[in-house]
């Protein structure tokens, strides 16, 4: 347990259980530096942040901006959803007929399987450089020319950094720009929100650096673990051939300034709410109907074993569900929320949603990763107290519902 931190912002009366929460992960649950923020009902309700941006580091600030790793895949989709809702790509016709040299799309693979994750392309064989995630044209040129590891469509294995660079590939072809380039123009700009897939770098000093999760020695090996040291795997293959930029890239100029579409975002809590108040609030700001978001929250593709997390999974239409994978044998995490919401988890903890039904945006980031492959104990705490505030029960297993 740690002193109080300082904790700076605004949180309506209704949610001092989400505030008391908020500071509880510095007391009682390690967090170093890190921001909340939640919509409710088109209103603002919470809006914190504290802490610091490092061990011996300044003061977490309002503006302060850093990785939100996975949380960026919400970001591409939603360039893709509204290329769909203009008509410039058939969800279910084959991706060869807009990236032809695609083998995936060739073999029949389509743009909702690459937002469920069951394309068949979670990594790629043959060995990458170092810079492999800062060079998307290679990325590009060698996942088009990878034969899947299954058929498409069959099965189900996370995309954790591949999604990025197809999403970008398919951006580019459909409109002559970058997604960096796409998502700041028509998602970013237009809402008003701080979210960066390519980081200008006359924002580079604002950034708080990662600081990455240590496992303990005598942490009990997962599914996952026993299968990233199983060679010829497609999880071994994401964990050893992605290039170095997880290991050195991440708090890197370099790095920030790279279009990393899967993980490479930029922004913070009040970025992050910002983006799914939109789709709360109906999609009209975005230009995105009302039906194609109320299908956001239906599982396209689920399994009980990820090819590449090795544990139950449930996805949609570039968004993770609900998964309940508290036991231990399914993980030991999950992530718990409305049946109505759909959002993404990023690498350590981040997180992003919408819950329509009941009227809630939220936004948590931090930077002090921690352990596990979906929402450790920080953030579903956060996520818990926050439907506590509206009087919502976990009644049904898995979800939170009045």
């Amino acid at each position: 347990m740690t002193s109080a931190v300082s904790i700076r912002g605004s949180c309506a009366p209704e949610f001092a259980r989400l505030g008391a929460e908020f500071e509880r992960n510095f007391t009682h649950r390690g967090e170093l530096g890190a921001a909340l923020c939640l919509w409710h009902e088109g209103r603002k309700v919470v809006d914190l942040w504290g802490g610091l941006t490092a061990p011996e580091g300044d003061p977490w600030q309002e503006e302060t901006l850093h990785l939100v790793f996975s949380c960026t895949k919400v970001a591409s989709a939603l360039c893709l959803h509204l290329l769909v809702e203009e008509g410039r790509i058939d969800p279910d016709a084959p991706l060869s007929a807009v990236w032809p040299e695609l083998r995936a799309g060739q073999l029949g693979g389509t743009l909702r399987m690459l937002f469920d994750h069951s394309l068949g392309l979670p990594a790629l064989r043959a060995p990458l450089p170092g810079d492999a995630m800062l060079r998307p044209d290679l990325m590009e040129e060698r996942l088009a020319a990878e034969e899947p590891w299954w058929v498409p469509g069959t099965g189900q294995g996370y995309h954790a950094l591949t999604f990025g660079f197809l999403a970008g590939g398919l951006v580019r072809r459909l409109t002559g720009e970058s997604l960096g380039t796409f998502f700041a123009r028509r998602i970013a700009k237009p809402l008003g929100i701080e979210f960066y897939i390519g980081l200008p770098e006359a924002l580079e000093p604002r950034v708080a650096p990662i600081e990455a999760h240590r496992s303990r020695r005598d942490a009990p090996e997962t599914a996952f673990l026993r299968a990233a040291k199983t060679p010829g795997s497609a999880t071994h293959a994401f964990v050893f051939n992605s290039g170095d930029w997880a290991a050195r890239g991440v708090n890197s100029r370099e790095g920030h300034a790279a279009e990393i579409g899967a993980a490479g975002g930029i922004s913070n809590a009040r970025g992050l709410a910002g983006l799914f108040e939109a789709l709360t609030e109906g999609g009209h700001r975005l230009g995105l109907s009302r039906d194609r978001i109320a299908a956001f929250s239906t599982a396209t593709s689920a399994c009980h074993c990820d090819q590449v997390l090795r544990v139950p999974a449930r996805f949609g239409a570039g968004f993770m569900l609900g998964m309940d994978n508290r036991a231990p044998t399914r993980g030991g995490e999950g992530l718990i929320f409305g049946r109505s919401a759909f959002g993404h988890i990023g690498m350590g903890g981040s997180l992003g949603f919408s819950d329509p039904g009941a009227g809630l945006s939220f936004g948590y980031a931090m930077n002090r990763q921690g352990p596990g492959l979906f929402l450790n104990e920080r953030g579903q705490a956060l996520v818990d107290a926050a439907y506590l505030s509206l009087g919502y029960q976990n009644s049904a297993p898995g979800f939170w519902q009045r």
